[in-house]
């Protein structure tokens, strides 16, 4: 299990609301963690956060992970005090319908819920039938559009109202563990490099924005970082349910450690190298195929400028992109442990040149 202190900052993060476009609350708990420890902390106008740690004249070192989530936006109020809403990301209409939100305002929270027709007034043949996004509406409880907008805007996030908790066997479930779990391992991998007493590459934690609406924030900072090389810390669809093929993804379990990926998105040496640290640490480590780009912050960071040398590390996910994401403590804690020890292994002047 996580320390109270790790648990307790990934908790705080979690729950902090932050759509892509939204992200400052999650960002400041981030940097509330960093700046004790890192030697610079810099933000870009994407909202793009970099914690570095200085080197000893080495590579660059970048660790991404994103701390956007999934969420919607107040897009139209009906003069009965209905809220219609839009997506944010990868949202699946099938699950919202009779969900609890929060409406996050300049001022405060407004608690809501997404009405859902009673089921005994629904025609038997449409009752297997999802309600388009479009189709669905809030109920903050007020009565006329005037009511509704001495509260909120237009434009306004909004989150599912659920948390952070603890299940059975060291699982946790909470809505975006997609993919903040990612910029909680990179700011916990800043810590122990830092504890370590640094190491011989500069070492430049980010924290990236709007991954879930095209890869924006990794673009921005892979340009204005220029790295090296890159690693980037993911969730990956676990395939240990009964509902889920692992053909087509590969065998992936939660709790059966991080997840590497193999294929044209990743630079070989840079894979090489992370599973012989693995093996060394003693640390499990699972591995998939895939075969084009990953539609991960490693893709961008892959092309960023005249190309960089990426990885990509996934944490095994169940029901991804839902409020009752589910993955394992222990893979987190591996996931830190092995990051950790790969960067304090890079050497001065080593190469990830393919050929």
């Amino acid at each position: 299990m996580l320390p109270d202190s790790e648990f307790n900052f990934l908790k705080e993060l979690v729950e902090a609301p932050s759509p892509s476009g939204f992200e400052v609350p999650a960002q400041r708990v981030i940097r509330k963690q960093l700046e004790p420890l890192a030697d610079q902390i810099q933000v870009d106008v994407m909202g793009n956060m970099m914690a570095r740690l200085k080197g000893q004249g080495g590579l660059r070192v970048m660790l991404a992970g994103h701390c956007d989530e999934i969420g919607f936006m107040v897009q139209y109020i009906t003069d009965e005090g209905f809220i219609y809403f839009g997506a944010i990301g990868g949202v699946d209409p099938h699950l919202s319908p009779g969900q609890r939100i929060d409406i996050h305002t300049a001022d405060a929270v407004v608690k809501g819920i997404i009405g859902k027709k009673a089921i005994h007034l629904i025609e038997a043949k449409d009752r297997d039938t999802v309600i388009k996004l479009k189709d669905q509406y809030i109920d903050i409880g007020c009565s006329s559009r005037e009511e509704v907008e001495k509260l909120l805007r237009i434009g306004d996030p909004i989150t599912f109202s659920v948390g952070l908790e603890r299940l059975q066997n060291g699982r946790l479930t909470s809505r975006a563990l997609d993919d903040k779990m990612g910029a909680f391992i990179v700011s916990r991998v800043l810590a122990g490099v830092k504890e370590a007493g640094g190491a011989i590459s500069e070492l430049v934690c980010v924290s990236t924005v709007q991954e879930e609406v095209g890869l924006r924030g990794g673009t921005t900072s892979g340009y204005g970082v220029d790295p090296d090389l890159a690693i980037v810390v993911e969730v990956t669809h676990a395939t240990d349910t009964p509902d889920v093929d692992p053909k087509g993804i590969g065998r992936v379990e939660v709790g059966k450690g991080p997840v590497l990926a193999r294929g044209a998105n990743i630079n070989p040496l840079l894979f090489d190298l992370l599973v012989d640290t693995a093996a060394r640490e003693e640390i499990p480590l699972q591995i998939i195929g895939v075969p084009r780009a990953t539609g991960t912050d490693a893709n961008s960071l892959q092309l960023t400028r005249g190309g960089v040398a990426t990885a990509l590390l996934g944490i095994p996910l169940r029901y991804m992109h839902t409020p009752v994401e589910l993955l394992a403590e222990v893979d987190l804690q591996a996931a830190i442990k092995l990051l950790t020890a790969v960067v304090l292994r890079f050497e001065k002047d080593q190469s990830f040149l393919p050929l």
